[in-house]
């Protein structure tokens, strides 16, 4: 298999969609965040909105199984109850064959544990010191308060936390997991992306194209 993948784990706050975005445009290959959402939202017949709703968030965020027979347009599940289980399948299957068909880069919905017999898949996580990842949050220009950037830092942290440890046997966030994991507050994103980018050609043998 000559396709690679990267899996970008990530603090709420600390750059890892941008980052992971930046190692995409550096090696040449695609960048899979929402655009994942209405992949599996188109495959498996769930409405976008619902995917989203749900997005890696894991049982424990809504109460008990969600009928949503109205989501269901086509789907092989027919006028079933769709829960958490059948929208984390459905991303978990278009994460599965993007790593068989493409060289490309994921951000979150456990995409390392879902590829974690891919022969060339790097997985790696963003974290940084949370004062960081609140005035990160504060800079994109939202008119959220300091103390509410703080808050929604700690409550998807929290989700993100409780959906990937629901759904896989691992720890979020716990560098024995990941391949590699950094510090974005450490150095500016463009410097932490020419690092990242270098490690993943040393590992998978990429030759920089001319």
């Amino acid at each position: 298999m000559d396709n690679f993948v990267i899996t970008v784990g990530r603090q709420m706050g600390s750059g890892g969609r941008e980052l992971g975005r930046l190692l995409a445009e550096r090696l040449g290959i695609e960048f899979f965040d929402k655009k994942l959402l209405l992949e599996a939202a188109a495959e498996s017949g769930l409405i976008p909105e619902l995917m989203e709703r749900e997005d890696e968030r894991g049982p424990g965020f809504f109460s008990g199984t969600m009928t949503f027979t109205m989501g269901l347009i086509g789907s092989s599940l027919g006028s079933q109850p769709v829960g958490h289980d059948a929208v984390y399948r459905a991303q978990s299957e278009v994460i599965r064959r993007l790593g068989q068909e493409k060289s490309c880069v994921i951000v979150g919905r456990t995409a390392d544990y879902v590829l974690r017999d891919h022969p060339r898949c790097i997985n790696i996580f963003v974290s940084a010191p949370e004062e960081a990842c609140v005035q990160r949050l504060l800079s994109r220009g939202d008119k959220a308060s300091e103390a509410e950037a703080r808050a929604m830092v700690r409550k998807i942290n929290k989700l993100r936390s409780s959906y990937y440890n629901f759904y896989t046997d691992r720890q979020w966030g716990m560098a024995a997991t990941y391949d590699l994991t950094v510090n974005s507050a450490l150095m500016p994103m463009d410097q932490l992306a020419d690092f990242v980018t270098d490690y993943v050609r040393r590992r998978l043998s990429i030759e920089k194209s001319k």
